[in-house]
């Protein structure tokens, strides 16, 4: 049976968007895919509607029994024993459905969510970094929560709804006509004097709820931001308390007075429905109870006619909007399906094989590189549309290679295009043309998994979960035990402080590991990249924000987990640069130098410039 709140819903849809829109076949069709594992309790869900519909057209036959014949007719005490039982087996039996519609309904529902939030997860995982350079998170996080829940209700309460009230309507109708088919047009006429102030009512309420919406989600954004550390440090150093407060409290205000808007709205609606309802029934009994007088009809089928009437007024409601329902239920579909389509540039060939036992011999075959653009077919709301990539190659003709246990120090001015280099090793992004060769093997012909396990990377800014220690090393070797741990960790020089910890390797870092110093969180992040082993090590800057002390700290844990590993080191420190096998010098996308420290000096070009510049930086500090 339909609820008052679910009639409201339906008239607050947003015929907006939907005038004018047909439902797409193909979406047809994904949607019966998604919902064909739960082919079984579909049935079983339809079944139990058809049932409990029937049965609760039990009761006022059977309370016309207990006036007509029970009492008034034969007087049979006996009779109206047996009637009574029938009618408590009915209520409990329709209860009984109810419990079996409301589970079946649930699993159905609750299933969706599920198949839908991890086909969605898996995705959006595997997606290139360009992806996630254009999309917000907000509208991924979106998408994965509130339309995978609106597509979820709009097809279990759609389904549900236009079911239960076509059957309970027809069968409904049906019996009224069979018992009187005046009093029958009667309760119908009037239905108009609640449906046209109604949609009024939901037009209004739809305009409240759009508003809402955007309020709260305003609001919800505030809390997002100030609710973060840096948000919370911003407000703090700029004295900002007050006026973050009053601003809340503008927002948090205009919240409570449309709820309140929103909630008169409501109520006049159910006032509405609650009087169309009353006065439909005081008309039947008016014109029923004249009928009764002349012998037209007994007063048991009168009763049973006033019963019945309640019945229609909800469902004949609720299907005039069943339209605005179907639609509501295949835009949220819709809306998934867009983050499922949004093409992946980066995939594994069909027939790529995995990387196994890497030395980490590297070569760059004339690589030229340029940003790409939004792959066609990606959605605007997704990030689509925008020209976001580069005009021009970033990086031209670049050939380089790098023996098995080599130290590469990338160096040029900024801009010059040394992270870009380094991204394209792990297949962040792929070559415009040209090819990265790994032990001889193309890195498009690898799988990705298999690649990647075989580089570790250490960024200027490594990212840690809002999780224990031991969980963020974990994360490169989910198996690892705790003398694993201790193992990797006093390597990168960092163990004697997690001991010193309240919990030790169970200390919760905090949001982006803000319980940590910087120095600290780089060499957590050397420790966890050890714990990975990998043949390749991609260092992007690691020690470039961090002062003397904890720079010693860092270089000292460098030192031993680089030992035995290809290494490619984008460096703007001398140590670093120095100790260098060999030394690459990019300068707009280009390798303008290469050699050793000492040949680069004595050639007098670029290298030598960058290096009086270092030397100048570090005598100042």
């Amino acid at each position: 049976m339909t609820s008052p709140f679910q009639i409201m819903h339906s008239m607050t849809a947003d015929r907006s968007g939907l005038k004018g829109k047909q439902i797409n076949a193909e979406t047809r069709r994904r949607v019966a895919a998604f919902a064909g594992p739960y082919r079984s309790s579909i049935v079983g869900f339809v079944a139990a509607t058809v049932a409990a519909t029937f049965l609760g057209l039990l009761p006022p036959l059977l309370i016309r029994e207990v006036f007509d014949v029970a009492i008034i007719g034969e007087g049979d005490g006996g009779y109206l024993n047996k009637l009574f039982i029938i009618m408590v087996v009915a209520a409990i039996g329709e209860a009984g459905l109810g419990l079996v519609e409301r589970f079946l309904s649930s699993r159905i529902g609750e299933g969706l969510i599920f198949d839908l939030r991890v086909r969605l997860f898996d995705h959006v995982q595997r997606m290139p970094l360009a992806f996630f350079t254009r999309t917000q998170t907000g509208t991924l996080i979106s998408r994965l929560n509130n339309d995978v829940i609106g597509a979820q209700r709009a097809f279990t309460g759609t389904l549900g709804t236009v079911v239960g009230n076509v059957i309970t309507l027809g069968a409904t109708l049906i019996t009224m006509l069979l018992l009187e088919w005046k009093l029958t047009l009667l309760a119908i006429v009037i239905l108009p004097i609640f449906v046209l102030p109604a949609r009024r009512v939901g037009a209004g309420l739809q305009e409240i709820t759009r508003e809402g919406m955007n309020v709260n989600a305003s609001m919800n954004n505030t809390m997002t931001e100030r609710f973060n550390v840096s948000g919370a440090l911003l407000v703090k150093l700029f004295g900002r308390h007050t006026a973050e407060a009053g601003d809340f409290s503008n927002k948090a205000g205009r919240v409570r007075d449309i709820g309140i808007r929103s909630a008169m709205y409501s109520r006049i609606f159910l006032m509405a429905l609650t009087l169309v309802g009353a006065i439909g029934t005081a008309l039947v009994y008016w014109w029923g109870g004249h009928q009764v007088i002349d012998g037209s009809i007994t007063p048991g089928t009168l009763v049973a006619l006033g019963l019945y009437t309640v019945r229609i007024y909800m469902p004949l409601t609720s299907l005039s909007n069943a339209r605005v329902d179907i639609m509501t239920a295949f835009v949220s579909f819709e809306r998934v399906f867009e983050v499922l389509d949004s093409p992946n540039a980066i995939e594994d060939a069909d027939d790529a094989t995995e990387l196994t036992s890497a030395t980490g011999t590297l070569r760059f075959n004339n690589v030229t590189f340029r940003y790409p653009d939004p792959a066609p077919g990606t959605p605007e709301s997704l990030g689509g549309g925008e020209q976001t990539g580069s005009p021009s190659d970033v990086l031209h003709a670049i050939n380089l290679s790098v023996e098995a246990g080599q130290m590469i120090a990338v160096v040029g001015p900024s801009g010059a295009g040394k992270t870009t280099l380094t991204s394209l090793v792990p297949r962040l992004y792929d070559v415009t043309s040209g090819s990265i060769e790994i032990d001889g093997h193309d890195v498009r012909s690898v799988t990705q998994d298999s690649l990647r396990q075989a580089i570790g990377v250490v960024s200027q800014d490594p990212h840690l979960f809002h999780d224990s220690v031991g969980d963020n090393l974990r994360y490169a070797h989910p198996d690892a035990s705790a003398h694993d741990l201790i193992v990797a960790c006093k390597a990168a020089r960092i163990h004697d402080v997690i001991a010193a910890l309240p919990e030790g390797y169970d200390t919760i870092v905090g949001e982006r590991g803000y319980r940590l110093s910087g120095g600290e969180k780089q060499r957590l992040a050397i420790a966890r990249m050890l714990l990975k082993n990998p043949a390749i090590v991609v260092l992007d800057e690691a020690t470039s924000h961090l002062d003397t002390e904890n720079e010693a700290h860092v270089q000292e844990a460098l030192s031993h987990a680089l030992q035995g590993r290809t290494s490619l080191v984008i460096a703007h420190r001398l140590s670093t640069i120095t100790d260098a096998d060999v030394i690459v010098v990019l300068d707009e996308g280009r390798i303008v130098e290469q050699g050793t420290h000492d040949e680069l000096r004595h050639a007098g070009g670029v290298y030598e410039d960058l290096y009086a510049t270092l030397v100048q930086a570090e005598t100042a500090d």
